[in-house]
């Protein structure tokens, strides 16, 4: 099979039916590495003339797009689908989805680096906060104009006006990219669900690196939404409770939601009380609840008694770090950055009562933290380009310079990766006080980088 290109995207379009049988006879791996000899940026497979499909006929395919990518720098994946064909796919492969998904060629387009032209303005929604941060780098990258819905219900408002956008992007997967374990939500809390009966296996599908990195970010309120739990036996309730004892260490609240005590024994209830968890009926008393989720510690961040020290490997990655943060940031504001100043010592800032902070988390070849001190024209500038349009809310502000963080995490995840270092990030932790931050980040020594943006004070803050 040959594949049709048009700006260095190469698309194969196979026809009827997809299984283990016939996918064989479609597409080999010479008609491949011929493509590849073209110097495409992206290799993908349309759907569009695929009446049925299976796991075995796609993986076929995806194994042979994964073999080049495995040796080049090049996208792979499928194109051309519609929401019923995406949610296939996705439940063939789950969390081990590593190829890219584009609803149509048009949208793939968008992600292809050569394929720069006039700016696009695109509206975008992706219900995983890492997958929009991902796309709105690349999109930003390519000289486009994404505009970030931030709810399902923000996107089907928008996209009900498809002439003011060159696309609208849904349906839509970046591969190496995803964290489908936790949603920000209001009040900086973390959201996990869990489902089915609870037993030992919840310590092998529960992620204890990114939650402990959660807590060094300054994450403090963890909600379980339980409402489709059964049960638990006592291994996962042993999980639980030594998830609670850790937890204190940082003064952090871990709560159920939802979960019902028919086929769990009551007695189990108080043991987790007694170990320090909450219960709660419904989410909306949590969330909608602003003097709870303070009291919760889901406006709060309080310190760690635990101090880790900076290491070489760290402060190595610096310059990767500083080029993420400053490039994003030029060119998402048009505003160039100065450094003023950089030296290791403890976080000081001044005149913070104009500025807005946030900090997010990275762990795996090389762990840390990144603390970010926005002046707040910088943070309203960027909200004004995510969200398309001015605001003075403050919670759609510090929403805004979440989504903005999470850019500028998976634009250093990209970086590291060019230098074969596999990383995870956690979900960003906004303040609006950034004297909450700081009893956060006390005592915590790293490399304080002050940089200049529109003669704006911009802090960078690496540490540990």
């Amino acid at each position: 099979m040959r594949a049709t290109v048009k700006g260095r995207v190469a698309v194969f379009h196979p026809q009827g039916f997809l299984d283990g049988n016939n996918t064989p006879s479609y597409l080999t791996l010479d008609d491949i590495r011929a493509t590849e000899a073209l110097n495409v940026d992206m290799i993908l497979v349309s759907l569009k003339k695929v009446i049925f499909f299976n796991k075995n006929g796609l993986d076929v395919f995806i194994k042979l797009l994964l073999n080049i990518r495995s040796h080049k720098h090049i996208a792979v994946g499928l194109c051309d689908y519609d929401s019923v064909k995406f949610k296939t796919i996705n439940s063939f492969y789950g969390d081990t989805l590593n190829f890219s998904l584009f609803r149509t060629e048009k949208i793939a387009e968008l992600f292809a680096p050569t394929n720069k032209s006039d700016s696009k303005t695109v509206l975008l929604y992706n219900e995983d906060p890492s997958q929009r941060s991902a796309m709105a780098i690349e999109l930003f990258d390519y000289g486009h104009n994404p505009i970030i819905a931030q709810s399902k219900k923000e996107f089907d408002e928008k996209k009900q006006n498809p002439d003011l956008y060159y696309a609208i992007i849904e349906d839509t997967y970046l591969g190496l990219f995803g964290q489908k374990i936790a949603t920000r939500v209001t009040g900086n809390a973390i959201i996990y669900t869990i489902a089915n009966f609870l037993d030992a296996e919840i310590g092998n599908t529960f992620n204890i690196a990114y939650h402990n990195n959660s807590l060094n970010v300054g994450f403090r309120l963890f909600i379980f939404d339980a409402y489709k739990v059964v049960s638990m036996n006592v291994h996962a309730l042993n999980f639980f409770t030594k998830l609670a004892s850790s937890a204190a260490e940082y003064n952090a609240t871990i709560c159920f939601v939802g979960l019902t005590f028919e086929k769990t024994p009551i007695t189990f209830k108080n043991d987790l009380e007694d170990a320090g968890m909450l219960f709660f009926d419904n989410m909306d008393d949590i969330l909608k609840n602003k003097e709870l989720l303070q009291e919760l510690g889901g406006s709060s961040a309080t310190a760690s008694k635990q101090t880790r020290t900076l290491n070489k490997a760290l402060v190595n990655e610096l310059p990767h770090f500083i080029e993420a943060t400053v490039s994003t940031i030029a060119m998402m504001t048009n505003a160039k950055a100065t450094k003023e100043s950089a030296k290791v010592q403890t976080l000081e800032v001044k005149n913070s009562a104009d500025q807005y902070a946030s900090s997010i988390g990275f762990y795996g070849d090389v762990d840390g933290m990144i603390i970010l001190i926005f002046p707040k024209n910088i943070a309203k500038k960027a909200c004004e380009l995510l969200i398309g349009e001015a605001t003075e809310d403050e919670e759609a502000i510090l929403d805004s310079l979440a989504e903005f963080v999470n850019i500028i995490g998976g634009r250093t995840k990209a970086l590291l990766g060019e230098q074969k270092h596999r990383v995870d990030i956690t979900l960003p932790r906004t303040y609006h006080d950034v004297s909450s931050l700081m009893e956060m980040a006390q005592n915590k020594k790293g490399v304080q980088v002050d940089l200049s943006f529109e003669g704006s004070n911009f802090i960078f803050f690496l540490t540990r």
